[in-house]
């Protein structure tokens, strides 16, 4: 007898539907199972026999094919278990074929039976709206992200003869709902807080306008300097994800596994901090079944480089494109999948290998060779497309025991989110949403200044020997620095605060 069941596979951070069909028929008993599996699809058919007889359900003594449509496309996971182990027992008539039309199915299943989470369940959610009918089986680990999504009915069960019990009663069950209200308001629960970096006021400006205009950033300091500690607050001054980012991000994690065993969805600004040790696939996603990387983990967040220099030179050349375009495309020989990564950069360095060639207390070990040597192991290109450079000194003794409290993250990042809504109006028809995406057009349309500002300007890329590119970016900066301020036009205040924030082309 034959039987079908729907269920979903995943091609990068997109969900398409897949037709399981089994077809249980005379023969010597064997399980074949055809559409390009992967070595995980191929053992499912050992989880599956486990799972059924430990149910209590009886594994037919014939020749059992099970196909999963469309055969050209290759499937991965473990996510087919419970959609093969329903057909199987549909077509071997141990429950009703008719219960099964109308249903999504999805889920892992262990030996005795119980079903485990899979990965990727938020895009699937997504869908199963766009299919028509929005009804979903689920682990019940799986509940709470693919619930999130409005319109899909989420029906989350813990073992193989629950779903059977579901299947012959579905009236007995309620679907599953997420408590979105309790959800928000833990999003503010960061534990980090900018009020306890002592110090270091030139930096925690930089990182507001870093953060206001989203502008990458690469801070530059010897050891102890804080340069961690503050990035690691940066998504404390972020504004809140709106709901369409929220999807975006959660999307993305769902996909990658770190949703599992959580509340289902991202409710904070990722921030993802590298060893220099990683590599590039890892780094940019791919793989011979293109995965997101570490730049699409930090989609709409931030992404931290300590020690940039120690990075390998290929990671670092390409995290060029993902600048530039806010995505990355990873081909293959089969298929090519475009991933979000739309990221804050934040860098951070010693200013030689010692790490102590700024530090007035301490005396540096290298001679003029090693420090060109060290600065030279950071491209140009990649150099071009950080808008600030900012040196941060050691912390003075007077700065550490300062008992009164610094400026608090809450503060900063109420003068952010105004920022933001002046670029969000600004950009409204430019399709972009801050002033670091903005181009040469755009430059010219928005960046007015005022005379004493382009003559401070002038004398600025005369005396210090600016390039044309480091013109753009003061430009650019100087914006967001308006911007903080609630000013239409570019005061020269505002040139003479962006020009300290190219310490690297003053240095070169």
């Amino acid at each position: 007898m034959l039987a079908k069941v729907l269920s979903f596979g995943l091609q990068g951070i997109e969900a398409y539907p897949v037709e399981i069909e089994v077809d249980v028929c005379r023969g010597l008993p064997a399980v074949n199972v055809v559409g390009l599996p992967d070595s995980a699809v191929k053992e499912s058919k050992e989880r599956v026999k486990s799972a059924i007889k430990n149910s209590g359900f009886n594994w037919p003594s014939e020749r059992v094919t099970i196909s999963l449509a469309p055969s050209g496309i290759k499937k991965e996971g473990a996510c087919f278990d419970l959609g093969i182990a329903l057909g199987i027992l549909a077509a071997t008539e141990q429950i009703n074929s008719c219960g099964l039309s109308g249903y999504f199915v999805l889920g892992e299943l262990s030996l005795d039976g119980t079903l485990r989470p899979v990965r990727g369940m938020l895009p699937i959610a997504m869908a199963t709206l766009k299919s028509g009918f929005g009804s979903l089986i689920t682990p019940e680990q799986n509940a709470k992200e693919a619930a999130i999504v409005p319109g899909v009915s989420v029906f989350a069960l813990k073992t193989l003869r629950a779903t059977v019990e579901f299947l012959n009663n579905p009236a007995g069950f309620k679907p599953s709902k997420p408590d979105l209200f309790s959800l928000y308001q833990s999003k503010d629960c960061y534990g980090l807080d900018f009020s306890e970096v002592k110090g270091q006021f030139l930096a925690k400006r930089a990182l507001e306008i870093a953060v206001a205009g989203g502008h990458n950033i690469l801070m530059i300091g010897p050891p102890g300097s804080g340069k961690t500690m503050l990035a690691k607050r940066i998504p404390t001054i972020m504004p809140d994800l709106t709901l369409q980012e929220t999807l975006e991000v959660s999307k993305i994690h769902s996909v990658a596994g770190t949703l599992l065993n959580k509340d289902g969805i991202m409710i904070t600004r990722p921030f993802r901090s590298l060893h220099h040790t990683i590599s590039t696939i890892a780094m940019v996603g791919g793989g011979s079944i293109p995965v997101p990387g570490e730049i699409s983990l930090a989609h709409q967040g931030v992404l931290f480089l300590d020690e940039l220099p120690e990075f390998r030179r290929d990671c670092l050349e390409a995290l060029r494109q993902p600048l530039e375009d806010g995505c990355i495309r990873v081909s293959r020989i089969f298929k090519s999948l475009i991933f979000p990564a739309s990221f804050v950069l934040v860098a951070a360095m010693n200013p030689c290998p010692c790490g102590y060639y700024t530090d007035p207390y301490r005396a540096c070990r290298c001679n003029p060779h090693k420090i060109a040597g060290y600065m030279g192991k950071i491209s140009g290109p990649l150099l071009d497309r950080i808008d600030i450079h900012i040196e941060l000194p050691s912390i003075k003794y007077q700065e550490l025991v300062d008992t009164k409290d610094a400026e608090s993250s809450t503060v900063i990042k109420t003068r952010v989110e105004k920022a933001r809504a002046i670029q969000n109006r600004r950009f409204a028809n430019d399709g972009i949403f801050y002033n670091a995406r903005m181009n040469i057009k755009l430059i010219k349309k928005y960046c007015g200044l005022e005379d004493e500002a382009k003559e401070l300007l002038k004398i600025a890329m005369t005396e210090l020997g600016f390039s044309g590119r480091a013109f753009d970016k003061i430009l650019k900066i100087s914006r967001t620095i308006a911007d903080l301020a609630g000013s239409e036009v570019i005061l020269a205040e505002h040139i003479s605060e962006a020009v300290q924030y190219r310490s690297l082309d003053r240095r070169l």
